[in-house]
């Protein structure tokens, strides 16, 4: 029987944070973030993390872990959140995921090795060699007669994942069409995905919102102290939402609004990207917006049987 993981899914600005923590309190549950930006030490408000007082209340797990001038990867997220989750099952306690880092809940649900997929680079030499002399086509031939199921699913002039698909062949000894690709069900855990829905103007409205209240709180104090810090602008931590778009205004090539507004549009685009991805997770149950703290914490409660 597989362990019981609950989850706390969606788009940003949604209510994840606050549903996650009054589980984890009333379940005897520790969070586990599962946002790729709470990893690092000294971005607090423009990651929305976790405040000392409720880190107080509920323990959380993968925050505060990296420093913003280190890349961090899914692969790392992978093997650490796994860690974290196993320590607190073995504690008695419930796992409680809180996040919309959809990449970050695959890592999670499947058993996959990110970032170890083997590559070898005189076999892609070999190709692009190839290519350059004869053309893309050439390159796409040897495919079709080697692999023809996913050399018709690319086009010839889609040479780096044509590359890949002869390299996979080469090094496996099986075409990529056969291989076989891990599903959410074969994962380690029983997972309890929630998320809770809102109309679209009003997700948006939260958003703005959203981000009017951290620059009240401080953030733009957040991103010069980073760049004070030498965090290059550039660094992976520093593309996230709320920190790149405030860099302009900082050296001096933006008006603040123009920063806020382009932060803003960004974030609701991200929200709206957040939102294909996890509604099409079938795992998902989807919570009214609506209805209390309470109410959804009941229904979680009658679906977990407690």
């Amino acid at each position: 029987m597989k362990p019981t993981v609950l989850g706390f899914v969606g788009p940003t600005a949604s209510g994840k944070s606050s549903l996650a923590l009054k589980a984890a309190e009333a379940l005897d549950g520790e969070i586990v973030s599962m946002d790729s930006m709470q990893v690092y030490i000294g971005m607090d408000i423009g990651t929305a993390k976790a405040s000392r007082q409720e880190q107080e209340l509920v323990p959380h797990h993968m925050i505060d872990i990296v420093a913003p001038q280190t890349p961090f990867s899914v692969a790392e997220y992978q093997r650490l959140a796994r860690e974290a989750v196993e320590d607190i099952h073995r504690r008695g306690k419930l796992p409680v995921l809180c996040g919309g880092t959809g990449l970050y809940l695959r890592a999670l649900s499947r058993d996959m090795a990110f970032g170890d997929a083997q590559k070898d680079i005189t076999i892609r030499e070999r190709y692009q060699q190839l290519a350059l002399a004869e053309g893309n086509e050439a390159v796409h031939r040897i495919l079709w007669e080697k692999d023809p199921k996913t050399a018709k699913q690319l086009h010839p002039n889609n040479l780096r994942r044509i590359i890949r698909a002869l390299e996979v062949l080469e090094i496996t000894g099986k075409p990529m069409s056969a291989q076989q690709m891990p599903k959410d069900e074969d994962g380690p855990y029983d997972m309890r995905l929630y998320a809770c829905a809102w109309p679209r103007a009003e997700l948006y409205e939260r958003i703005n919102a959203r981000a009017d209240r951290m620059l009240a709180q401080g953030l733009l104090r957040e991103v010069k102290t980073l760049m004070d810090a030498q965090v290059d602008p550039q660094a992976q931590s520093m593309q996230g939402l709320g920190y790149k778009e405030l860099v302009p205004y900082l050296k001096g090539s933006a008006t603040l609004k123009d920063a806020m507004d382009t932060m803003q549009r960004r974030t609701r685009n991200y929200a709206k990207r957040q939102m294909t991805w996890f509604t099409a997770d079938e795992r998902i149950t989807w919570l009214n917006c609506r209805d209390s703290l309470e109410k959804q914490l009941d229904k979680i409660k009658k679906d977990l049987n407690i």
